[in-house]
């Protein structure tokens, strides 16, 4: 039976990784979906490639500059989701959300209705939306599938009923390419240092999250509103060859390990085939990666975001603020507009910012008040580093 998918973010890392897995075995599949922010040439190609009618371009003056070269070639194209999909009385197989950032949740909301089965590796949306996420999927009783591999690995590893003998979820962090050094020694760092991952390939934004520890404490928030736990069962350990992605440790005595190679296309891959795949490995289960590997608590001194997970999480609009921020200073460092030190710095100050404090109580209600979140503090940090920068 040929199943339809529909991907959203086809042209970033997640995406393309996706598009290659479905590549091997085209007759299964029905790619009816791809989307894109801006990046026109690349869907266009891919539109072609793999017979897709369908596409959404989310930058509207892109969509509209380039409306006419989809239309010659009978590719229908869009600026929403909702328009896209308004006429499917059909839902797919499956919609891999490959988008990255804020910018995915809104898409998220608005697909979920159309697909069976709702696999996701973008954190933000879930960190600032899940309880929007969750009530759209029991909505439409689409099966939630979380892709990060960390993520994954603990899905795989769980029973249903068996989380109230959950005593502790570790998840593994590499470290990044800088765990060797003393953040003091790399304040200066350039971004090209920086975005030098010994063992993940991946997008800008990503990369530099897991050089200051971001994307797992991301991850940690993550994981607990994922499995209904509180932040406190998680715990962070560093395994520098990213080769074991979560351990599970029951109340019973038993704890539970996976392993797999690092790349995306393992949880990918197992997401599409439903864990149901001859999924070829050349060197098998690699004893050298686990055999003498010490495991290391990760320092606050070298990765001082870790106090974040210190705070006080009630799903409220502090998540959104927190994303917002990090998003906003990772932007900044890569454009070499503030230093790997002061990405640092300014973020564990602007959380404590009485402006944006002040919200720490208050939960959002809707989309849109995410959304308008994220545009004040966008608005708030800018004039923040306008001055503070200057001063340093």
């Amino acid at each position: 039976m040929i199943k339809d998918i529909y991907i959203l973010g086809s042209t970033g890392s997640v995406g393309t990784t996706t598009l290659k897995i479905i590549d091997k075995d085209k007759r299964n599949f029905n790619i009816k979906l791809l989307t894109t922010n801006g990046n026109v040439n690349k869907i266009f190609k891919q539109a072609l490639k793999y017979n897709v009618n369908k596409i959404v371009i989310f930058d509207k003056e892109k969509y509209k500059k380039n409306l006419e070269k989809f239309k010659e070639r009978k590719i229908k194209a869009y600026s929403t989701i909702k328009d896209a999909l308004k006429s499917n009385k059909k839902k797919s197989h499956l919609t891999i959300n490959a988008i990255s950032g804020i910018d995915g949740l809104e898409p998220s909301l608005n697909i979920i209705k159309y697909t069976k089965n709702f696999a996701t590796a973008n954190k933000e949306s879930i960190i600032c939306g899940w309880e929007f996420l969750d009530k759209e999927c029991k909505k439409n009783k689409t099966n939630f599938i979380p892709l990060d591999s960390e993520h994954f690995s603990i899905w795989t590893l769980l029973k249903p009923g068996n989380h109230n003998l959950i005593k502790k979820i570790y998840l593994t962090a590499s470290g990044g390419p800088f765990l060797n050094k003393k953040l003091k020694n790399i304040k200066n760092i350039k971004p090209k240092l920086a975005l030098k991952h010994p063992n993940w390939k991946m997008g800008k934004k990503i990369t530099i999250d897991s050089a200051t520890m971001m994307n797992k404490i991301f991850e940690v928030i993550e994981a607990s509103k994922i499995f209904d736990l509180n932040i406190n069962k998680f715990e962070i350990l560093i395994h520098p060859r990213s080769y074991l992605h979560a351990i599970v440790h029951f109340n019973n005595g038993l704890t539970k390990l996976l392993a797999h190679n690092t790349t995306m296309e393992i949880p990918i891959t197992n997401a599409i085939y439903e864990n149901n795949y001859n999924y070829y490995d050349k060197h098998n289960f690699n004893f050298n990666k686990l055999n003498g590997n010490n495991f290391i608590k990760p320092s606050k001194q070298n990765f001082p975001l870790l106090n974040i997970l210190n705070s006080n999480f009630k799903n409220t609009y502090f998540e959104v603020i927190l994303v917002s921020i990090n998003d906003l200073l990772v932007k900044k460092y890569l454009e070499n507009k503030i230093s790997y030190f002061s990405l640092h710095k300014f973020m564990l100050t602007l959380i404590k910012e009485p402006f944006l404090s002040k919200f720490f109580d208050l939960k959002p209600k809707n989309i849109n008040d995410i959304k308008n979140m994220v545009i004040r503090t966008n608005q708030y940090v800018e004039k923040y580093l306008k001055y503070n920068v200057k001063q340093n």
